[in-house]
């Protein structure tokens, strides 16, 4: 596959100095991160954090974020509601005994390494953004195909504890942490000169919390269903629970585009496609794929050199681009969908061209 090469210069550096100050763009701080962890509403103790043992080795202490998240070294120290993703710990991080961290939401919403693996290989190209990088399982699968990479996080806490685990992995120096707002970074990075430094764009926003399931609805070619999910494995491929009687349409309802945080998935996907045609949309498992054909086939977003809007009832502007849809297999259980959309659809390499 022919892709675009560019000399290695930092995206960020190259930025227009009104794009920086429009974002309010600053590479993450321990120091931020740490008063974060260390200083909630309502708390009057001193905002110091408690000295602890760091987790990293000596060399790389300055991106050590021991302490901005609890490492669980054994089941007795896990709290009951984490209990099945921390068995599983090992295929989010092979390297988890060495001291990644992930805070509440990293446990139920980072990608497992193996199939962040696999997006990457997909995936692989000069510049990639990672939009809602999390603890950093893509970030740091992205350092290993991609010559640079941009993970973006809302939160000072996550950003930290992903270069914490960059380190861990050996990657971070590959990696730009960037503490923003994804929505608002992409839509003046949308209208910058530097629009087309960016070639692939990964998007894995927030589901809804670790109930997404509850905000799907029936699928009404099934009629009633139960609302049943696949059963968790341990490391081991062990099943935590029964397996229960049901096809895999039995087992979930329908995933919904607009339950999507922190806009309609619709929404979020015209937005990124203003940046770059090549995106990768990693979806719940029951995501309703009529909704992911319609972002191509009703599409109104303008790509970069694809000339002035026409109208909003125009159709897609690359007329018969198809998306591909990968299942994300973990043993015997369907953990995700990802969706490729421009050169990174199987067949459709000419459009890195």
């Amino acid at each position: 596959m022919s892709r675009k090469r560019l000399k290695a210069k930092s995206l960020l550096s190259s930025l227009p100095q009104e794009l920086k100050e429009a974002i309010g763009l600053n590479k993450t701080s321990e120091k931020k991160a740490e008063d974060t962890s260390t200083h909630e509403e309502g708390d009057e103790r001193p905002t110091k954090r408690r000295k602890m043992d760091s987790l990293l080795p000596q060399k790389s202490i300055k991106y050590d974020a021991t302490g901005l998240a609890p490492f669980y070294g054994n089941e007795a120290q896990v709290p009951r509601h984490l209990l099945k993703y921390y068995a599983q710990r090992q295929r989010l991080f092979s390297r988890y005994a060495e001291g990644c961290l992930l805070d509440e939401e990293g446990w139920y919403s980072v990608t497992p390494e193996l199939i962040a693996d696999q997006i990457a290989e997909r995936c692989r190209c000069d510049t990639i953004i990672d939009a809602f990088c999390g603890v950093g399982g893509n970030a740091i699968a992205f350092a290993k195909t991609c010559e640079r990479v941009i993970a973006i996080d809302n939160s000072p806490v996550r950003l930290a504890l992903a270069r914490h685990n960059a380190t861990i992995y050996g990657v971070v120096d590959r990696i730009e942490f960037i503490l923003a707002d994804f929505v608002s970074f992409a839509r003046t990075l949308a209208t910058s000169s530097t629009v087309g430094r960016v070639d692939v764009v990964f998007l894995s926003p927030p589901w809804g919390g670790i109930d997404y399931q509850t905000l799907s609805t029936p699928n009404p070619t099934l009629g009633p269903r139960a609302i049943l999910s696949a059963p968790d494995v341990d490391d081991k491929g062990q099943s935590l629970q029964k397996e229960q009687g049901a096809t895999p349409e039995e087992r979930a309802p329908q995933y919904s585009l607009a339950s999507l945080k922190p806009l309609h998935g619709r929404e979020l996907f015209s937005l990124v496609r203003r940046i770059t045609p090549h995106v990768a949309f990693y979806l719940p498992r029951n995501q309703d794929l009529q909704e992911v054909s319609d972002l191509v086939t009703r599409s109104t977003d303008v790509l970069p050199n694809d000339g002035p809007s026409q109208s909003s009832s125009s159709p897609s502007p690359r007329e018969g681009e198809i998306v591909e849809v990968e299942e994300e297999w973990m043993g015997s259980k369907l953990k995700a969908l990802t969706c490729y959309f421009g050169g990174l659809a199987t067949g459709q390499e000419y459009l890195w061209n």
